[in-house]
């Protein structure tokens, strides 16, 4: 506690936006010289650049690790803690954010200068209360001034992310969920600037000052905003209460919260914080402590030994070892020079090189180097050997071409966000090397080089963060909604709805769909777009009216398109050759607008089905009594297609007129169906698939492809899909129905001599091999009977009440009425049928 008691030391403490730096800086100007130590690079880059606007360069130094600006006239100066010279004499002195003796990663050396630095006139001490206690009994002849915050800092609960108000920072302790964070907020908000540990101070301050300037409303940060960065922020909200600390996730204590929640609020304007996403509510006492800033005092500060030995190694370890003089001090063992230290006294080399009192301090300033990955890995340890071997060599310098090299291999702009971010951490750590000056041979040349390389890769880091979470279009969109109401909105040609000249959407048939802007911006958005939308969809209605029937297209889902916009769907009607038209939900769509459209679609689709299936069109609407009205009937329900078994009945009271009738329209019979071979067309079927599948709301998309006469059976397909198609389930396959006719004429001329074999013919036409054959053969009415000279035979099926083949049918009960209810009950029992029941028929006298 050097001069202690000869300098006055004034310990002002308080909690965040007290005034205590601005108080500090203003004391520190009215003496001769003066020394600030802050805890961020970033801090004392800051306040440096508000000093030289006041006094000129000539007279303010930066020291940083990385930083050495020393004008010869320079009488103030302003350093990171770690970096404030302890050999310099100035009048006033100052350590900020004291509290962070209690930090177990940087504790120890804010402690070493709460001890040991003093200004010969006046020392300031700043900090947080929660130090007090034991401030006291470190420095106990300090006066202590406490300073109230200048605004109320109030908790407002939980919030979604995309209700959060402008100029809201949101804080998570990650670099991938501050990246998530934000690229949700580039899509909800257009855009977020982000702030953690990892990037440059460079890249920080771009980040920053593009927030400051309103380019962006929102922040996506660590806890590095917590230490005194000035920004204009109304509201802080934690997207998270936990992080992991170096050793274990660990909740933030409420001091901590505090220190973060306290960036929202400048001088006289209030500020809030609250949760977001996944964080849970803060409890009662949690809140109570930060709006009141009252918490637990620290129970102990961080201390390491600072009056080292450099006889040997053994007497700095045991120096570094040394315990501290008072049970509130806890001795810090793992720091990264430590144990970067202990790793490098295991090498013989090294040890053999470090035997004099000047090559162990080496040793010790070069374990200093800092890895700014924050990672002791084995790649850091191979440099900090590299360098001890060069400075201990004949030149005692770093050569030139080792540091050229590494810099250069670090002298690249390509590459995502991690990647630049690897290299800035890489660059910065020859940053600080160069600024040993005994360590090379030119320093100036080396920190010049340094500096720009860590400037360009900043600069493209910067670039790349804007260019994956700032949408600058839509950023500049959320400004213009936010200062007026009364935004231009524009249709181009090709659907594009733009709003102040930034696309917001398409109008895609007769629906405007948002693609910009989403949450509260979307109101004003659709607000402008609405202005012009109706006379635009007006305009459309009339076209779609004029339009030709080759403007509209089916798709296989049963939408109707307009020029290749969506506009309306086919739903289900009273039976699958009757669907409706539904109009695609538009409510800037009048309703007579909507009755426009549906009346020129329904004209579309009955030309559409006239045109394409201009057969089952006819067969539909004909009025024929009796049996022949039966099978039309069917053949319509079925869609073209229909199992010979549903209307065997029907055709067996068929007399020569009623079959005449039914071939002049061009249906034929078959042994296992009742088809109409133009419906087998692909231009046909693809149209009666869609209308199967609108009607039953069941859409496949595995209708066989065209030109295919067989597909294997997908299980679960009813058989109406694939007679929609125009094929007929035999066994595992499904066969065109013109080809299964074929097949089956073929099969029974073959089976008059029994047992038959397989031909080459029948597989042909079945189009499978013959290990598919049997289960075709079968479902034909035939069955194996053995082999001769290897190959199958097969005999057709006789068995009782069951005879497949030519016209012949089961018993049944005589007279009319049976037959129908017979008729009836076989549709209700037929799973694969259309319908559970028959509908209404024309009775068969």
């Amino acid at each position: 506690m050097d001069n202690s008691d000869a300098v006055r030391v004034t310990a002002v403490l308080g909690p965040t936006n007290t005034g205590k730096t601005h108080l500090a800086i203003e004391r520190m100007l009215g003496h001769a010289s003066g020394m600030m130590g802050f805890p961020l690079r970033l801090l004392a880059r800051e306040n440096y650049d508000r000093v030289v606007a006041r006094l000129g360069r000539n007279h303010v130094a930066l020291i940083t690790g990385e930083d050495k600006v020393i004008p010869a006239q320079a009488r103030y100066f302003l350093c990171t803690v770690e970096a404030m010279p302890t050999d310099r004499k100035v009048a006033f002195l100052a350590i900020d954010e004291v509290q962070m003796a209690g930090d177990r990663e940087r504790g120890h050396v804010f402690t070493n200068r709460i001890l040991t630095m003093r200004g010969t006139s006046e020392t300031m001490l700043l900090g947080a209360r929660t130090i007090q206690p034991l401030l006291r009994k470190l420095v106990p002849d300090a006066e202590y001034v406490t300073r109230s915050r200048f605004s109320k800092l109030s908790y407002t609960g939980a919030r979604k992310i995309t209700r959060l108000p402008r100029r809201s920072a949101v804080i998570a302790f990650s670099a991938s969920d501050v990246y998530a964070l934000a690229e949700l907020v580039r899509h909800q908000r257009g855009g977020a600037a982000v702030v953690l540990g990892a990037l440059s101070p460079r890249t920080r301050n771009a980040q920053v000052a593009m927030y400051q300037a309103g380019e962006v409303d929102y922040l996506i940060a660590t806890d590095a905003i917590g230490m005194g960065l000035n920004m204009d922020i109304d509201h802080i909200a934690f997207a998270e209460d936990a992080k992991f600390d170096g050793r274990m996730p660990r909740r933030l204590v409420p001091q901590e919260l505090a220190q973060i929640a306290g960036r929202a609020g400048r001088h006289m304007k209030n500020g809030t914080f609250g949760v977001t996403g996944g964080c849970p509510a803060f409890e009662g006492d949690v809140v109570a402590a930060i709006e009141d800033h009252f918490f637990e005092p620290l129970r102990g500060l961080y201390w390491r030994n600072s009056d080292l030995s450099f006889r040997s190694l053994r007497d700095l370890r045991r120096s570094l070892d040394h315990p501290p003089p008072w049970p509130f001090l806890m001795r810090k063992r793992d720091a990264g020079d430590h144990r970067a230290l202990e790793t490098l006294g295991l090498i013989p080399e090294i040890r053999d090189r470090a035997n004099t009192r000047s090559r162990v301090q080496l040793l010790w300033e070069v374990c200093q180097v800092p890895d700014f990955r924050k990672t002791l890995t084995e790649s850091h340890i191979h440099l900090l050997t590299r360098l001890f071997s060069h400075l201990t060599s004949p030149d005692e310098r770093l050569p030139d071409d080792l540091i050229s090299c590494q810099m250069k291999r670090f002298d690249r702009t390509d590459g995502d966000i991690d990647t630049l971010a690897g290299r800035i951490a890489h660059i910065r750590t020859w940053t600080y090397i160069a600024h040993h000056g005994g360590w090379v041979a030119d320093p100036v040349h080396w920190q010049q080089m340094a500096r720009t390389i860590e400037d360009r890769l900043s600069d493209a880091l910067h670039d790349r963060l804007t260019q994956q979470f700032v949408d600058r279009r839509a950023a500049v969109l959320v400004r213009k909604l936010r200062d007026s109401t009364d935004l231009m909105a524009a249709i181009r040609p090709d659907g594009d709805v733009t709003v102040e000249g930034y696309h917001v959407g398409n109008l895609e048939g007769l629906t405007f769909v948002p693609d910009t802007l989403s949450g509260s911006n979307a109101k004003p958005v659709l607000a402008a777009a609405r202005r012009i939308l109706p006379a635009e969809l007006a305009r459309r209605v009339n076209a779609i009216r004029l339009s030709d029937d080759e403007d509209f297209e089916l798709d296989e889902r049963g939408a109707v398109l307009w020029r290749g916009s969506r506009i309306a769907a086919m739903s289900p009607g009273g039976d699958p050759m009757s669907p409706r038209i539904r109009i695609k939900n538009s409510d800037l769509v009048g309703l007579d607008g909507r009755r426009v459209v549906e009346q020129r679609l329904t004209i579309w689709l009955e030309n559409l089905l006239s045109t394409r299936i201009p057969e089952l069109v006819r067969l539909r609407d004909l009025a024929t009594p009796g049996p022949v009205r039966g099978v039309f009937f069917q053949l319509t329900e079925w869609l073209g297609t229909v199992p010979r078994s549903v209307v065997n009945d029907l055709i067996e009271d068929l007399d020569e007129g009623g079959r005449r009738s039914l071939a002049d329209f061009g249906v034929r019979f078959g042994t296992e169906s009742v088809f109409l071979p133009a419906l087998l067309k692909p231009r046909a079927s693809g149209l009666l698939t869609t209308l199967w599948c609108v009607f039953h709301q069941r859409f496949l998309n595995i209708a066989p492809p065209p030109g295919r006469v067989t597909v294997e059976r997908r299980a679960g397909v009813p058989d109406g899909f694939y007679c929609a198609a125009g094929y007929i389930r035999l066994g595992g396959q499904v066969i065109r129905a013109d080809m299964t006719e074929r097949l089956a004429a073929v099969v029974r001329r073959r089976a008059r001599r029994q047992p038959f074999t397989v031909t080459p013919e029948m597989l042909s036409l079945a189009g499978v091999g013959h290990d598919r054959m049997p289960t075709i053969l079968n479902a034909l009415g035939y069955r194996h009977s053995g082999k001769t000279e290897g190959r199958d035979q097969f005999v057709r099926i006789r068995n009782g009440n069951q005879l497949r083949h030519a016209g012949r049918k089961p018993p049944a009960a005589s007279g009319s009425s049976k037959r129908l209810a017979s008729i009836a009950a076989r549709r209700k029992d037929n799973a694969d049928s259309p319908f559970a029941i028959l509908r209404t028929m024309v009775p068969i006298k």
